[in-house]
């Protein structure tokens, strides 16, 4: 495709709840490991800023609780010192005219007790164990059984929840998506391999939809829910091998319960997102049909896949993740039909702003 800005589906603005956004560029949440003692830096300031021409800016996970943290050196929004950092963050992309959403994360079974508050076991819906190892200050670490979460239990993780979305609204975001996807706690609730729960949050699709159907009820609550966004991954087996015996069905139940919600938008991460196939093909246009809402596709678009979905109306937004990492301006470039930077695989996580806010914009040298 000859990328002309005149000819661009993506570089058409869009009604978003409340914002009227320039474009239909998503830069995706990308965690990149790089906030000290799960505080935002002026740095992280700067590499957001550097992208806020996208019509959307959602930030990396973002951990709602102390429990709710996988591991070190990503972000939390659970602290006053938190919010005040992320303020710092949010007011450098509202200066280049963007907007931002918090992604909001619990990592539930996905953590160590080394990084647990008190040294508890982590949470999860099933005291099954997962696959893997975590990061924790002592080096990496198998995953261990969790903490079946009891119903008891249940209200005070929604809490955690509500907490966190108004601590989101403190610290200047312009909205919040909730992370269900990615193998993390709401998805582990999603699907049957991670939960074999036979109460109310258990079983069917429609009990293992209830925890996040409930969870967004309570942001929603403190948001609005124009201004709240959820994010699914069906059947990508994320670093953690989940899988679901009927996906189409999961999706669709959540979809539909969503749309009944009225939340803003959905981002699905269509297929895997990382080396390993999907569990399952999986019919994403009859699915964008379960949900009225704004449809915001993801997983390994380029310009010709997001400008193809877009045109179709299969998509009305599409996200892009590692191509932002590499080009802050994403937008630019492809309007101008201009030549991608390469990405820095060495540096993607490194500690500084190697690979990371030292990418050029167009018209600049590089410096890798």
């Amino acid at each position: 495709m000859s990328a002309s800005d005149s000819q661009l589906a993506l570089l058409a603005p869009i009604q978003f709840g409340p914002y009227r956004l320039p474009n239909r560029f998503v830069m995706s949440a990308m965690t990149r490991n790089r906030s000290p003692r799960e505080v935002p830096t002026p740095l992280n300031a700067l590499y957001y800023a550097q992208r806020a021409s996208a019509g959307l800016v959602i930030s990396e996970s973002t951990a709602i609780s102390a429990q709710g943290l996988g591991w070190n050196d990503t972000p939390g929004i659970f602290t006053d010192e938190q919010v005040q950092a992320w303020r710092q963050v949010t007011d450098a992309v509202h200066a280049r005219g963007g907007r931002m959403f918090l992604q909001m994360w619990h990592c539930g079974r996905n953590s160590h007790p080394l990084t647990q508050p008190g040294g508890q076991r982590p949470v999860g819906p099933s005291a099954i164990l997962p696959h893997g190892t975590v990061r924790t200050r002592e080096g990496r670490q198998p995953l261990q059984v969790p903490h079946e979460i009891t119903l008891d239990e249940i209200p005070a993780l929604i809490d955690q929840y509500r907490l966190a979305a108004t601590r989101a609204m403190a610290a200047g975001f312009d909205g919040v998506e909730v992370h269900a996807a990615n193998g993390y706690l709401l998805d582990q609730f999603l699907r049957d391999s991670s939960n074999v729960r036979t109460d109310a949050y258990g079983g069917s699709a429609e009990n293992r939809c209830r925890l996040l159907f409930e969870v967004v009820s309570a942001v929603s609550a403190i948001w609005g829910r124009e201004r709240v966004g959820v994010r699914l991954s069906p059947v990508s087996p994320s670093n953690y091998r989940l899988s679901d015996s009927d996906p189409q069905r999961l999706a669709a139940t959540a979809l539909a319960g969503l749309d009944a919600l009225g939340v803003c938008y959905v981002a699905m991460v269509e297929g895997s997102s990382n080396a390993l196939p999907p569990t399952h093909d999986l019919d994403y246009a009859a699915l964008r049909g379960k949900f009225g809402g704004i449809y915001i596709a993801n997983n390994a678009f380029t310009l010709d896949k997001g400008e193809a979905a877009v045109l179709q109306r299969r998509a009305d937004m599409v996200a892009f993740g590692r191509l932002y990492i590499a080009n802050p301006d994403l937008v630019e470039r492809y309007a101008r039909g201009a030549s991608l930077n390469a990405l820095d695989e060495a540096n993607i996580y490194s500690p500084d702003h190697r690979g990371y806010t030292d990418y050029p914009f167009l018209g600049e040298s590089s410096t890798h």
